[in-house]
């Protein structure tokens, strides 16, 4: 074999190997590691299990790590209504409790910019910064939340934590999709579609399941409740926001869809999960709180906080849950902050000790 021949077999063995490295590094990327771990979390024999992986949980347990709670000066003294001016939601509290609370929301939402972030320094009680009129709102859907929804959020309740994580503006929020560009009108409606985004953990399904189901009440369910499609309208475009919004559940949650359905039957509430139930309330609480509380706020924003068509931030379940099956996976911050429950439950709870 003369040298010629010689070198150019070697270089061709070292492609080979390099391509086949190539080959491997490409399968491997499509690993997880370590090996994820299986629990079961219902009937044997239906598949329904959550799939864990110990890294991932690692962060996502560290993510989701409730703040020390100030200790709580009591009830006794004046008012904080009497103490100060302009004080609308929180007055019952006594002036020890209020300041704990207003130094509790700093360190929630705004622990760099400190008081000015929403205050007109020194004038506490001047109303012009927007960050005050719109936290004042936020304390009283917080108050909403932990007393009439709690089929959805139970006894643990929320704080401004729960959605902030020290953070002016929560991390997980939506606005309405910038309209697609018809062009020359030959291009047809995407819907959304094939365009991956984070919100459907970067499927092809659309791209904004939130507007249909959690601002305006479009029928989530797509399987009939017979045998035939007898009268069930729902199209495949309908059914792809329906899983849209389902991947976006699944994704913010950190579970599988076994953790509110039986695969076995989808449409059958009495082989679900009671997660089902929770997370069936969860959907009309967040529509509840985009419309009664968010929409409204849409004047109150600047033109730099506001989407591509001009509305305002809106909740989903990543707002809250980030990654956690439970928010801050389950730490009850609100048994400490009874003054987040409606003003009238607050002062009783606290009356009671």
């Amino acid at each position: 074999m003369n040298t010629h021949t010689l070198h150019k077999t070697r270089w061709t063995t070292r492609l080979a190997q390099g391509l086949g490295l190539a080959l491997v590094g490409l399968v491997l990327a499509g690993c997880e590691r370590p090996i994820p771990e299986t629990v079961q979390s219902g009937y044997r024999g239906t598949g329904m299990a959550q799939v864990y992986n110990a890294r991932l949980l690692e962060v996502k347990t560290e993510k989701n790590q409730p703040p020390v709670a100030i200790p709580s000066p009591g009830s006794d003294g004046p008012k904080a209504a009497q103490a100060y001016k302009n004080v609308k939601v929180l007055g019952h509290l006594s002036v020890g409790e209020f300041n704990r609370l207003m130094v509790s929301m700093t360190s929630w939402v705004a622990p760099q910019e400190g008081c000015g972030y929403c205050h007109a320094l020194p004038n506490f009680e001047d109303d012009s910064k927007y960050t005050k009129v719109v936290a004042r709102r936020m304390v009283e859907m917080t108050q909403h939340i932990n007393a009439d929804w709690q089929p959805h959020v139970a006894q643990t309740g929320v704080t401004c934590y729960t959605c902030h994580r020290g953070e002016p503006v929560p991390s997980a929020i939506w606005f309405k999709s910038d309209p697609q560009p018809q062009g020359s009108n030959f291009i047809g409606d995407k819907a959304g579609q094939n365009t991956p985004s984070p919100v459907v953990n970067l499927s092809s399904l659309p791209n904004d399941p939130f507007t249909p189901f959690l601002l305006d009440k479009q029928n989530i369910r797509v399987n009939g409740p017979t045998a035939l499609p007898t009268g069930n309208r729902q199209s495949i475009k309908q059914a792809e926001w329906t899983y849209g919004l389902m991947t976006h559940m699944s994704t913010s949650l950190g579970v599988n869809c076994t953790y509110c359905h039986n695969t076995q039957s989808f449409q059958n509430w009495e082989n679900s999960p009671p997660q089902r139930v929770t997370a069936w309330h969860g959907i009309r609480m967040a529509r509840d709180l985009n419309l009664t509380y968010m929409e409204p706020l849409t004047e109150v924003f600047p033109a730099h906080r506001k989407g591509p068509t001009g509305d305002v931030a809106k909740l989903n379940c990543a707002t809250c849950h980030q990654g956690a099956y439970k928010p801050l996976n389950g730490a009850p911050m609100a048994k400490d902050f009874p003054e987040l429950l409606k003003p009238a439950l607050a002062a009783s709870k606290v009356a009671v000790k």
